[in-house]
């Protein structure tokens, strides 16, 4: 095993390429190429062994400034003689270097220097999506449980609502632009989504009238979104036309796009508890198998083996016997839990409206449409830069191009509401213990936040004690995390919705990351453009859907486990979906805040809310193909549905990169 070490260690200077950039080669040259008679070997092959040992974390932790290594290899190694100098002097050398990663890390804080109107409207908007994102997680568990819907049905709803709640902004965009102005739209927005969620709140039975109810209030809600969705990241960027913020955009709509996702990560745990609590008091427990099983007993379609599966699973929740009985009260108990749950988001709307009311002084100077621009500039003899009408013509191009391949992305991220949820609930382990355990806590998650957002506010705080909170607030995170780890029950049951929280998780923790990135390219003028990340982002998205088809190989088809509650005796680890909800996450970063970005910043003046809703006109045709994956979801392999998807997104890959000279030319 030493040998294997030495081997290693001995040709680190081919390695090092990888940690320092910027280091004089010849320096390292003296420091690392260690051989018989190199520092301390003279005395005996142990020593070597140890200093070998204390060369690997000097690279591995030198860029977090650990300057004590070079003291520590002093010690090891003996009294101070002439041939050690040549290490020690490098190694103190060296720490007044700055490598690549201190220099990513190191860059200014991104919430720094915004305008405080920035943080009212982000908070704004985590409030209403909080509430979304909780009726999002259970909505295709709530279609299939209370109506007995099959997938396909399902997923036509799904998918027609989420096309409508993504289509509805270019209408509203199309009203604030033309007569109301944005902060008005967005509070009537508020309110009409209130009336929505409460609607679907409140419980009714499963007849035809219940569904005509539940389709009103998906009307409601899809135009309150509309109204509020689009004109709200409108006043974002009218914010950042001022000259002294110009540079800030990209990093402020990632900054807006972070909160979103902290309301989206929190929802799926507030689905899970209020499901649990109503389930709790009628004496029930979540199971996946029973509505699919109670609705067959109910409709005369079930066989034998499921008559007998559900008269277990009844004795096990109710005691129950009489199974028509328990059939009916499973239904109705778990559909009105999903009901209450959907309440949420009337609490999360109400927070939403008075934080954007309390705060209008901070964004009050953004709240103007084109129309209103151009008075105020007449008034004060400001005059305007227009675009000529090749090139709004020219920009308006870039932009549909540019949503074209969005569509295609959004088809495939938006399947985590349906064809993921289904797998969740019927391919996935609905218990982890050990290690696994850990992601599967909200509080958890938000310890670690606390942890990786402290972390870079060490390396980029400019004071002393800036430094001090940020250590201190890293450590009790770390304190905070251990303890409710180890207080975590050693096997931890999950419900299908909770996967959903991960890739807010994954966003908001790396969202910092990215910025670092982006804004340390941008200083080498290396960024790439916002055209360029989104081709990446579509080749990064084929990627997650290539790893979840590779978790699903071997396993049976939807319709060959339809007959036995539709729940797979081959259970697949979670970290499948985990793995496939990290991937994705990149990929979303690469693409969704700077595409968003992208918009505001190239859209002519005129026609900003209009763009705007063209960015959300795009993703709700990407959100009504979702359902066409529904559709693949029951005879198909699983690894095909998936791959289906990894294909998708490669051809926009190549569209968008085929045709990028044409768009980084038109928004320049």
């Amino acid at each position: 095993m030493r040998k294997l070490f030495f081997r290693y260690f001995g040709n680190m200077p081919h390695v090092l390429s990888f940690y320092f950039s910027e280091i004089d080669k010849d320096c390292l040259k003296k420091v690392f190429t260690a051989n018989s008679q190199g520092i301390c070997a003279k005395n005996t092959k142990d020593k070597y062994f140890i200093f070998n040992i204390l060369r690997f974390f000097v690279i591995t932790l030198y860029p977090f400034r650990l300057q004590f290594f070079t003291f520590k290899i002093v010690s090891y190694c003996g009294p101070m003689e002439s041939n050690q100098e040549i290490f020690t002097f490098p190694v103190l050398f060296l720490t007044k270097k700055t490598l690549s990663l201190q220099k990513i890390i190191n860059t200014k804080s991104m919430f720094k220097n915004h305008p405080k109107g920035l943080y009212a409207l982000a908070l704004a908007n985590t409030g209403e999506r909080f509430g979304y994102y909780t009726m999002l997680a259970i909505f295709v568990l709530f279609l299939q449980a209370k109506f007995g819907l099959a997938a396909s049905e399902t997923s036509t709803i799904f998918g027609v609502f989420l096309g409508i709640v993504y289509f509805m902004p270019l209408i509203g965009g199309f009203i604030a632009d033309k007569w109301l102005g944005y902060g008005k739209t967005v509070t009537i927005g508020i309110v009409v989504m209130f009336l929505g969620y409460l609607l679907l709140a409140f419980p009714t039975g499963r007849t035809g009238l219940a569904m005509g109810i539940m389709f009103g209030a998906l009307f409601l809600i899809s135009l309150g979104t509309g109204l509020f969705k689009g004109n709200l990241q409108v006043m974002v960027g009218n914010l950042y036309d001022a000259p002294q913020y110009k540079s800030m955009r990209d990093n402020a709509f990632s900054i807006f796009y972070m909160a979103i996702n902290i309301g989206a990560l929190y929802a799926p745990t507030a689905a899970t508890e209020v499901t649990n609590y109503f389930l709790g008091k009628a004496g029930l427990t979540y199971n996946a198998k029973i509505p699919s099983l109670a609705h067959q007993f109910l409709n005369g379609t079930i066989d034998a083996k499921g008559t007998s599966e559900l008269s277990d699973l009844a004795m096990s929740q109710a005691g129950a016997s009489d199974l028509t009985a328990f059939s009916n009260l499973y239904i109705d108990r778990l559909s009105e839990a999903y009901s209450y749950g959907f309440g949420v988001a009337c609490i999360s709307l109400i927070v939403s409206m008075l934080i954007f009311l309390v705060f209008r002084n901070t964004y009050k100077h953004a709240d103007y449409n084109s129309k209103q621009l151009a008075e105020k500039n007449a008034t004060e003899g400001v005059k305007e830069v227009e675009l000529t009408p090749k090139q709004t013509k020219e920009r308006i191009i870039a932009l549909v191009l540019v949503f074209t391949v969005v569509i295609f992305f959004w088809m495939a991220f938006h399947q985590n509401g349906l064809t993921m949820t289904f797998f969740a609930r019927d391919y996935t382990a609905n218990k982890v213990d050990g290690i696994n355990r850990i992601g599967f806590s909200v509080i958890n998650l938000t310890f670690l936040m606390f942890g990786v957002y402290s972390l870079f506010s060490l390396f980029q705080s400019e004071k002393l004690r800036g430094k001090l909170i940020s250590g201190i607030v890293f450590v009790v995170s770390l304190l905070a995390l251990f303890i409710s780890y180890s207080n975590m029950n050693s096997i931890v049951n999950i419900l299908p919705q909770i996967f959903q929280q991960f890739n807010p998780f994954f966003v908001v923790v790396l969202t910092p990351v990215f910025l670092a990135l982006f804004g340390y390219l941008a200083k080498k003028k290396k960024e790439p453009s916002a055209p360029r990340k989104i081709g990446i982002g579509m080749i990064i998205a084929a990627l997650g859907f290539t790893v979840l088809a590779i978790g699903s190989m071997g396993l049976a088809t939807p319709d060959a486990l339809a007959a036995t509650g539709g729940v797979s005796s081959q259970l697949v680890s979670p970290n499948w979906l985990i793995s496939t909800y990290l991937i994705l996450t990149f990929a979303e970063l690469f693409l969704s805040p700077m595409g968003i970005s992208f918009v505001s910043k190239v859209a002519p003046p005129k026609y900003k809310g209009l763009m705007m809703g063209g960015w959300f006109a795009a993703t709700a045709i990407g959100n009504y193909l979702v359902s066409v994956i529904g559709y693949l979801w029951g005879g198909m392999q699983l690894w095909m549905v998936w791959g289906v998807l990894v294909l998708c997104c490669l051809l926009s890959a190549l569209f968008i990169f085929s045709i990028m000279k044409r768009l980084e030319n038109a928004t320049k």
